[in-house]
């Protein structure tokens, strides 16, 4: 009998369900679900400043105080963690459960599936939780990315409808519904399917390409080109206001700068930098931009590539 821990922290509950989907295929095996929840739990729905103050921390990866984990048992055959990407960053409890020493006991030696419920950006999040994974000497066996698949900037509009709101409805009545659609979310079965036909076969080296044969999980090369330039100037933006917003009233102004950075740098840069890219630059590079794709999908899960994924953060 295998004994697998499912383990995420839900704000909205999205990643509540897509985790209780995904396990449903292996309940002929010992599950233990676990929900991490912060000392200190957060608004929602969320305020404008609340929301955007959290940047410098998820960037910087600093810690929260954590609820005591209620785990079952002090050993597992798997482990199945869920987390969200904040700012192109794990979130704070995803973060914060990565350094609890009693989790990075359990994965000490143990294999680990992530299982990410983001908006469309997962990449720079998951080379940290990689080396959160390394460092305490687990494996990645699998990661299962999730996102909301309509265009970047209508989702970028939705999300915040939904986050500033708390309603995860059609904004104005027009735009999509915010978030992972409800087939994505219905349909994370099929990675347990896929998770447990490995483990009773003793396959779990070959769970990433399995996954990946499922064909549910994206990853547009636009999103990719933004994303490697973004982390990059979020980290300048955290280091700014972790370093001269020492006092609440410094700590805000900073902050509001950043905010008017964001949506200009989403609604208006982005799209003309887009359009010179694939105009000019993506013709000519479209080979490697799909081999880069490729090693996102199959090569970021594989622990011990951690390190040569890290060569775009110097």
């Amino acid at each position: 009998m295998f004994n697998i821990l499912a383990v995420n922290y839900s704000q909205t509950g999205q990643l509540d369900e897509i985790i209780d989907n995904l396990v449903q295929p292996l309940s002929d095996l010992c599950v233990d679900r676990v929900r991490v929840e912060p000392l200190f739990s957060y608004p929602f729905p969320w305020t404008g400043p609340a929301f955007f103050d959290l940047m410098p921390d998820c960037v910087l990866e600093h810690t929260i105080p954590l609820k005591p984990l209620q785990l079952p048992k002090k050993e597992y055959d798997l482990i199945i963690v869920g987390y969200q990407p904040w700012f192109l960053s794990p979130s704070l409890p995803a973060t914060s459960l990565f350094r609890n020493e009693e989790f990075k006991a359990l994965v000490n030696g143990k294999p680990v599936v992530t299982v990410i419920g983001a908006r469309n950006m997962w990449i720079n999040s998951q080379k940290s939780v990689i080396r959160f994974i390394e460092e305490a000497n687990g494996s990645l066996a699998g990661n299962i990315p999730l996102g909301d698949k309509t265009n970047n900037f209508v989702s970028a509009v939705t999300i915040l409808h939904w986050m500033l709101g708390g309603k995860k409805d059609k904004f104005l009545g027009i735009f999509p519904k915010p978030g992972i659609s409800d087939e994505d979310i219905q349909g994370a079965s099929i990675f347990g399917e896929i998770i447990l036909d490995c483990l009773r076969r003793n396959q779990l080296g070959e769970l990433q390409e399995r996954l990946l044969e499922a064909e549910t999980i994206e990853l547009p090369i636009s999103i990719i080109f933004i994303e490697e330039r973004a982390k990059m100037l979020f980290r300048v933006w955290a280091k700014i206001i972790d370093k001269r917003g020492r006092t609440p009233r410094k700590r805000k102004l900073y902050v509001n700068l950043f905010k008017y950075y964001l949506v200009v740098a989403l609604f208006v840069v982005a799209p003309i930098v887009l359009l010179f890219y694939f105009t000019i630059f993506y013709p000519l590079s479209r080979n490697s931009a799909k081999k880069k794709r490729q090693y996102y999908l199959k090569g970021i899960i594989k622990a011990h590539n951690a390190r040569s994924l890290h060569y775009e953060d110097r």
